[in-house]
C-alpha cells in the first residue's frame, strides 16, 4: 500500500515536471496542451511516458522528447525515465485542457 501511494505521489511530481516543458511555438505547457498521453510509474520509480507532438513536422521533434526525459529523470525518486513519441491518436486542439484553451483565448 505504501509503495502504491509513493508511486502515485511520484507520478504527481512527474506531472509537475512535465508542466515546466513548453512547445516553443505555443505559450502553454505540454501537459495542458494534451501532448502527454500516458504517464506510468512503477513501484521501483521507473517512469514511462507516451506523448505526441502537434505535428510530425514539429520543429522540436528531435529535442522536446529528450527535454521531457531529462526533466522527468531529474525528479526526486525517479530511477529511470523513457519517452515514446506516438502519432495515434493524432493530436488536435480538442485535447487541450480548459486551462490551455483559456490561456490561448479559445474559450
Amino acid at each position: 500500500m505504501d509503495q502504491e501511494r509513493n508511486a502515485e505521489q511520484l507520478r504527481s511530481r512527474v506531472i509537475e515536471a512535465l508542466r515546466t516543458c513548453y512547445d516553443p511555438e505555443i505559450p502553454v505547457n505540454i501537459y495542458e496542451l494534451g501532448l502527454i498521453y500516458d504517464v506510468e510509474v512503477d513501484l521501483s520509480g521507473e517512469v514511462r511516458i507516451r506523448m505526441t507532438l502537434t505535428s510530425p513536422g514539429c520543429p522540436v521533434a528531435g529535442t522536446l522528447p529528450l527535454e521531457v526525459e531529462a526533466k522527468v529523470g531529474d525528479v526526486e525518486g525517479v530511477t529511470g525515465a523513457s519517452v515514446e513519441v506516438v502519432w495515434d491518436p493524432v493530436w488536435n486542439p480538442e485535447m487541450m485542457s480548459d486551462a490551455a484553451r483559456l490561456e490561448l483565448g479559445l474559450m
